[in-house]
């Protein structure tokens, strides 16, 4: 199930990047800074967690912002290097957050959560790795 809804999200994402058209530089320079603005204000609002909940904020915090700049690249320069590189750091960022979730937890159950942190990443890089042959 896991597999079908991603490969679905990665083809969704390539189509709809490859279907917008591109931004002018102005655009570009300001929905960099947004971006980067945006992650300011979750990095701050992961300030206030304590302990592992505070790690897992930032590595969501740090996901987005680099999933969203994987996009803006790919809004501002459609090609199916960006495309791939959007669906990389979507990968990244999930396994990043899976694995500092798995940090709360303890012995076996915890091992068990990394083994399938690191298979689903592998999954995903599987994926990314046949979207390049049809690219």
């Amino acid at each position: 199930m896991k597999k079908h809804l991603l490969m679905l999200a990665l083809a969704s994402t390539c189509f709809v990047a490859t279907q917008a058209s591109a931004m002018t530089k102005d655009e570009y320079k300001v929905s960099k800074e947004k971006i980067e603005a945006d992650y300011k204000v979750a990095k701050a609002q992961c300030d206030t967690m304590k302990d592992n909940a505070k790690d897992v904020c930032q590595k969501e915090a740090k996901g987005k912002e680099d999933v969203a700049k994987a996009e803006l690249e790919q809004q501002y320069q459609p090609s199916d290097s960006h495309a791939r590189n959007v669906a990389e750091e979507k990968v990244k960022a999930t396994y990043e957050v899976a694995k500092e979730k798995c940090d709360d937890q303890k012995g076996e159950a915890k091992t068990a959560c990394v083994k399938q942190a690191k298979a689903d990443e592998a999954q995903g890089k599987a994926d990314i790795k046949a979207m390049k042959k049809t690219m």
